[in-house]
């Protein structure tokens, strides 16, 4: 087990995402909208 936390982190590489995901992501914010009343909370998505 001391091996594991002596031993010097792995430089992490740069993970970027795809163009397709980035579209989804921002697509489904602009349809999301949520609505509170009272105590409760409604979340539409207008596809």
């Amino acid at each position: 087990m001391a091996k594991i936390y002596t031993t010097k982190p792995l430089a992490a590489s740069k993970m970027l995402p795809k163009k397709e995901t980035i579209n989804f992501l921002l697509n489904y914010s602009k349809a999301l909208t949520i609505k509170k009343k009272g105590a409760m909370i409604f979340e539409c998505i207008a596809n």
